[in-house]
């Protein structure tokens, strides 16, 4: 994965590219002051690309053996967290930031709308093929994180940001990507990395502040909290973001902080 070589860079800037200094202590403080400045995935996206790269290390006899021990367990509890999300306004401007009057602006909406109305990964739109599209049947179909494909109602709005995009915008190129780089060649994007750019741009161009790393992921938080306040179940949310259970979209049940209060029970009084 891409994220797991800005890891590897972080650590090798941090030993100051002097492989004699890995060491656990060394090891361990990098982790805890990483853990610090992001959540707790892209932690344990850290910790996962320090212990291949020591592995690699290690089969080359270049540090000790048995030093990817030293990477510490991040804990992590189901449902413990907050999905971080932004509210409606701050959804909108970021989708009005494009400049409709350039290929790229058109391609960066049509992106933007298939996270924030349909909630899409990143991971899916990198994937997704001109033949992916129904345009007669208005559906869209997606392979998830499972390998399944699954198709989806192609919505109004989405479906005439994507015409635009193909009219308008789109480059000529060989790829049967739909979406592709704005640049000679003209290339399909190599992994969702690019997508989490392009959000973090719109969001910048929109002055709004991103709650978390993975911009587009933020998005699809954002999309979910949204339809789960407007009443909509969670077992109809799940379908939406690809769920293979309801167990994954319960997380959402706790940002709907109306509701919890209906249920909430009074703190008991104590008596002096």
């Amino acid at each position: 994965m891409c994220t797991y070589s800005i890891s590897i860079r972080n650590l090798l800037k941090h030993i100051e590219d002097d492989l004699q200094r890995l060491n656990a202590r060394n090891l361990r403080q990098f982790v805890l002051d990483t853990s610090r400045l992001q959540g707790l995935a892209a932690t344990k996206n850290c910790t996962t690309a320090l212990r291949m790269f020591l592995r690699f290390l290690i089969a080359e006899g270049k540090c000790d053996v048995n030093l990817d021990d030293a990477i510490p367990v991040v804990a992590q509890w189901r449902l413990s967290s907050l999905p971080r999300y932004l509210p409606s306004a701050d959804v909108e401007r970021i989708i009005a930031s494009c400049d409709l009057s350039s290929p790229v602006g058109r391609r960066d909406r049509a992106i933007l709308l298939l996270l924030a109305r349909m909630g899409f990964r990143a991971g899916d739109i990198v994937q997704i093929q001109l033949e992916d599209i129904d345009w007669k049947g208005a559906w869209i179909s997606i392979t998830g994180k499972s390998r399944r494909q699954t198709r989806f109602p192609l919505t109004q709005e989405v479906g005439q940001a994507i015409i635009s995009y193909l009219q308008e915008g789109r480059p000529p190129t060989d790829t049967a990507a739909l979406f592709v780089g704005c640049r000679a060649p003209f290339l399909a994007f190599a992994n969702h990395c690019a997508i989490s750019v392009i959000v973090a741009r719109a969001m910048r161009r929109a002055g709004v502040h991103c709650p978390s790393g993975g911009a587009a992921h933020v998005l699809r938080h954002s999309v979910a909290t949204s339809m789960l306040r407007e009443g909509i179940s969670l077992q109809e949310i799940a379908v939406v973001l690809g769920h293979r259970t309801i167990t994954t979209t319960q997380i959402y049940a706790k940002v709907d902080r109306p509701t919890l209060q209906q249920i909430a029970q009074p703190w008991p009084q104590v008596q002096a």
